[in-house]
């Protein structure tokens, strides 16, 4: 399916096919060869010329553009030896100027006499970019806090029962519980890796308000009720991630359009990365990623290569939870903001540490 329905990316107004990466502990992203070992060839006008609003600017000695580009990135464009770097200036018929360490400008800058091979360049550079992009882990993601009182209350009441009724089956733990501070229902991931890329996200996110949210809303408070139970896998007795529902019905309906069309919205503006057709609306309750080491004393064990390995997750026995909690109500939620946030982090409030706020009708 990766080959008859691959994944798109887009970058700004174009779209790519993302080729599956290639699953090899030891591989590493800056060998990667940019063509199939076809010869050097003059590539420069074959590539097309689509980036219509990029800023060109005329110099005595030809044109120039300037891309701002956070420096994790430019071990990626530079590559093995330099020789991605040397390879995109030959085909492109440009010079790539990439700062040197310990300088403090995030920007790249394509020096050319021909305007075309600017665009070429910058084009190729944007894939290199977003290929690497998603292979960072995200820093930062939009939430809904489910953070209400009756809500949290409806989750310690389904911890406690869940501790009480359930305990002695197999992996269960007191660790395993999300925060009642930090429960939230993700709408999508980024990967902001500088103050650029966060403003930028940030002034996107607020633009939606009146574009977007206050059309579909029309002023009308949005609450949804939180009920039952599902776990991500196919088998009861090995989950890794448990989760409350969102109960259908017209108040999911509204919620579930606002928040595809939030992800179709930054997604375009290449902010965020689609994962799924549509977002599943979800609050994780239980999580072993959250599992602590009883004894404290864990430490990661190292792969072949001498790479740090993290400890192999442990799944627990959700059957009987499943079995008896089935349609556990949570309460009621009413949506009164979307938040911007950072990970692992934690605010003044105790939810995640806030980079804006969308506020919603209330």
């Amino acid at each position: 399916m990766e080959v008859l329905k691959p994944q798109l990316i887009w970058i700004g107004n174009r779209c790519y096919r993302k080729n599956p990466l290639k699953d090899n502990q030891g591989y590493n992203p800056e060998d990667e060869e940019l063509d199939d070992g076809a010869p050097y060839t003059d590539l420069t006008y074959c590539d097309e010329a689509c980036d219509a609003d990029l800023e060109i600017e005329e110099t005595d000695k030809g044109f120039r553009t300037v891309m701002s580009v956070p420096n994790a990135y430019y071990k990626y464009v530079i590559g093995k030896k330099g020789e991605t770097k040397k390879r995109l200036e030959s085909e492109t018929r440009t010079q790539i100027l990439v700062p040197k360490p310990g300088e403090k400008r995030e920007e790249i800058v394509i020096l050319g006499h021909d305007k075309k091979g600017i665009v070429s360049a910058k084009t190729r550079l944007d894939v290199i970019i977003d290929s690497a992009r998603q292979r960072q882990q995200f820093t930062h993601f939009l939430s809904i806090p489910v953070t209400c009182e009756q809500v949290v209350t409806g989750f310690e009441d389904f911890r406690f029962e869940v501790l009480r009724q359930c305990d002695g089956d197999r992996g269960l733990d007191a660790s395993l519980f999300q925060n009642p501070k930090k429960l939230h229902l993700t709408i999508g991931t980024m990967v902001l890796l500088n103050d650029n890329e966060i403003e930028r996200a940030a002034v996107h996110l607020q633009s939606c308000q009146e574009e977007l949210i206050q059309p579909l809303l029309q002023g009308e408070r949005l609450e949804v009720q939180i009920r039952g139970l599902e776990y991500m896998n196919d088998d009861p007795g090995s989950v890794d991630v448990l989760y409350a529902r969102v109960q259908e019905g017209c108040a999911c309906d509204r919620l579930q359009s606002l928040v595809d069309r939030l992800v179709d919205r930054l997604t375009s503006a290449g902010i965020m990365q689609r994962d799924h057709e549509r977002v599943k609306l979800h609050v994780t309750v239980m999580n072993t990623l959250m599992r602590k080491d009883p004894s404290g004393t864990s430490v990661p064990q190292a792969d072949s290569n001498g790479h740090a390995r993290p400890r192999e997750r442990e799944s627990f026995d959700a059957s009987q939870i499943l079995k008896k909690f089935p349609d556990f109500d949570f309460g009621p939620l009413h949506i009164d903001s979307l938040h911007l946030s950072q990970r692992y982090s934690t605010g003044d409030n105790g939810y995640y540490a806030q980079v804006t706020a969308v506020e919603l009708p209330r």
